[in-house]
């Protein structure tokens, strides 16, 4: 009986044991099914997530129609990118951002949004930025070079003339009434030297105390040394020099004719005195200029003026002598610009032993400067200049770019010293960076000064930007009502491209002055949520077509008179002008005080009406391109 029992206990336990392991069989493979439908959901929904950082203005604005449908509003997920939803803004204007969907205050046409880690958003380090496939990085050629620090020693090349060492100017007077009997140098510029005769003269008044001096030396008895004492003193105070009073002393002679010697050596520069003339006490009869040391007047760029200081080492030669060296030292800096060259002098005193250099030789002199220590330098083809900033394309670690708000220093061989908005080690696009500006333009990502002193807010920052009132010449497309659809040409104030848009006419301005196809000039501000609103305009003349388009070309400074600027530029084929030297003027967004005399730029310009063509644009050219140029 116990044995049945203990065998029906065994029978269970087994079976209890064996149901326990199937069920344990049918969860496993139930897990692993469900794990694999989850995947194969998920794969499915990465394959319809769509990558945002390739879509271009067309897309974007199918995406705000989308969101406008679907109520999605920015820091909402687009469901279709899988990505928050930073702002929206309006491609040609991406200073300005907006929280909702909807058409662009400004163009005709609809927002774009902005994505967090996309181009133009936030990415993980939240710096903001542009990706550009690395094919078709290859393809437009970027090349990126390194930040690096170095040591600048600063030198500065001038040409200058040598001229009269004003300080070793001496004068010649007559001391009394008297009469010149022989004049030893007979023209001016003929070199004398020191205690060398140069004229013989009568004076009456001398040939008196000497008598009176001679008498009382003569004379014997006591008392006598005060009295000849008292006649020397008036030998003095009738002008004789103590050499002409030891003459008479050493020689006991009445000396009816004096010799006036010459004080230094030099050149006589001034000759009045002639034989058989009457002199009178005071008057000048040569004067005579010493030759060592010499001055030399360098003549040094305005920009380069902080580089040197009185005192300065500098090295000068002269084609007269090729090979020999003159060594020296700048004396003072003139406060005075040439305002045709934009040039300051700066005194330099050569030393001149020999008498080699005369005034009016020209020098070329080698200035030492100052010593710059660590500097952070970066090829000078490397900075993008807009006239009123200077910007350099930062390539990102995680293959993007951002545009870097930078202040420069000084220029040395190809490359140009960084003082603020870079850190060594970081890389910068040296080649293709335009075509990647543009992109970031486009795409809305600021360009910032790589520090803690970054931009204010937005509300502020458009707030200045209404204040400030802009120009250009538009013709008119429709008119309706107080709206007005122009075409105007590109904007450089505002780095607009040429385009048709609607502006606004202000209240106090009338439409039915206006037609549609006339050309006029506007004056606006832009207004926040609304469309630019014009508060001047003045109907112009017809103009030809070609004033309102621009042109480019290369060309060389020659001279710089404000903001206007004498280039030799080659043929233009657009205007069909042969290559030539002529003046251009600057536009007011544009700084002269960048640009050197000799320098090498691109521009581009148009033709205005009545005046010289005005240049919009401009980019300093770097070596190679000017050789390829030149090519």
């Amino acid at each position: 009986m116990n044995r049945k029992y203990i065998f029906l206990f065994l029978v269970m336990a087994l079976m209890t044991l064996i149901a326990g392991y199937a069920a344990y069989q049918w969860g496993m493979q139930q897990g692993m099914d469900m794990s694999s439908s989850s995947s194969e959901s998920m794969a499915g929904n990465a394959k319809t997530t769509e990558d945002p950082s390739s879509w271009g203005i067309a897309e974007g604005e199918k995406a705000t129609r989308r969101h406008i449908d679907a109520g999605i509003k920015a820091g909402d997920i687009d469901p279709v990118t899988g990505q928050k939803i930073l702002f929206y803004q309006d491609p040609m204007v991406p200073g300005n951002k907006f929280e909702t969907p909807g058409k662009s205050p400004y163009m005709d046409m609809m927002l774009v949004p902005v994505y967090k880690g996309s181009a133009g958003g936030e990415s993980a380090t939240d710096e903001p930025g542009v990706s550009i496939n690395s094919r078709l990085q290859q393809n437009i050629g970027i090349r990126t070079a390194l930040v690096t620090k170095q040591d600048i020693a600063t030198q500065v090349t001038a040409v200058g003339a040598i001229a009269w060492n004003e300080r070793e100017e001496v004068n010649v007077q007559a001391r009394a009434l008297g009469y010149v009997e022989k004049l030893y140098v007979k023209a001016t510029l003929e070199q004398v030297n020191k205690d060398q005769p140069l004229l013989a003269i009568y004076v009456p008044d001398w040939v008196a105390v000497q008598e009176e001096f001679l008498a009382l030396n003569n004379m014997q008895g006591e008392g006598l040394d005060e009295l000849i004492a008292a006649s020397i003193a008036r030998m003095r105070q009738v002008g004789m020099s103590e050499a002409q009073i030891r003459q008479v002393k050493s020689t006991g002679r009445l000396q009816t004719q004096l010799i006036i010697t010459a004080p230094i050596d030099g050149v006589i520069t001034e000759l009045v005195a002639r034989e058989g003339m009457t002199i009178s006490t005071g008057s000048t009869l040569m004067r005579i200029n010493g030759l060592d040391p010499v001055w030399a007047n360098a003549e040094v760029p305005e920009s380069q003026i902080a580089l040197l200081n009185p005192g300065d080492p500098i090295t000068a030669s002269s084609p007269a002598f090729p090979g020999k060296q003159f060594k020296g030292q700048i004396q003072r800096l003139l406060p005075e610009v040439n305002p045709i060259t934009r040039t300051l002098k700066a005194r330099v005193v050569l030393d001149n032993p020999q008498g080699e250099l005369a005034p009016g030789m020209f020098v070329n002199m080698q200035l030492a400067g100052k010593q710059i220590n660590d500097a952070l330098m970066v090829p000078t083809e490397a900075l993008i200049r807009t006239g009123k900033r200077t910007l350099i394309m930062l390539a990102l670690d995680n293959g993007s770019f951002r545009p870097v708000e930078v202040i420069t220093g000084r220029v040395t061989d190809d490359k140009t010293q960084i003082q603020q908005g870079l850190q060594e080690g970081e890389r910068v696009v040296v080649s293709g960076q335009f075509l990647v500006d543009s992109e970031a333009s486009l795409r809305g990502v600021e360009a910032r000064l790589s520090d803690d002193n970054t931009s204010k807010a937005d509300d502020h920052s458009m707030s200045e930007m209404t204040m400030e009132t802009h120009q250009t010449e538009a013709q008119i497309e429709a008119i309706n009502g107080q709206i007005l659809t122009l075409t105007h040409p590109d904007i450089p104030t505002l780095e607009w491209p040429g385009m048709t848009m609607d502006f606004e006419l202000s209240s106090s301005l009338n439409p039915d002055e206006l037609t549609v196809g006339e050309q006029i000039e506007i004056a606006f501000r832009l207004e926040k949520g609304a469309a630019p609103l014009i508060v001047e305009f003045q109907p112009l003349s017809k103009a030809p077509e070609m004033a309102m388009e621009s042109h480019e070309t290369q060309a060389k400074i020659e001279a710089i008179d404000r903001q206007i600027l004498t280039l030799t530029h080659p043929d233009i084929p657009s205007l069909n002008w042969p290559g030539m030297t002529m003046d251009f003027e600057l536009s007011s967004s544009l700084d002269p005080d960048g640009l050197t005399v000799g320098e090498q730029i691109a521009i581009e310009f148009r033709l205005e009406k009545g005046s010289a063509p005005k240049i919009i644009d401009l980019q300093p050219l770097s070596a190679e391109t000017e050789m390829e140029g030149a090519k």
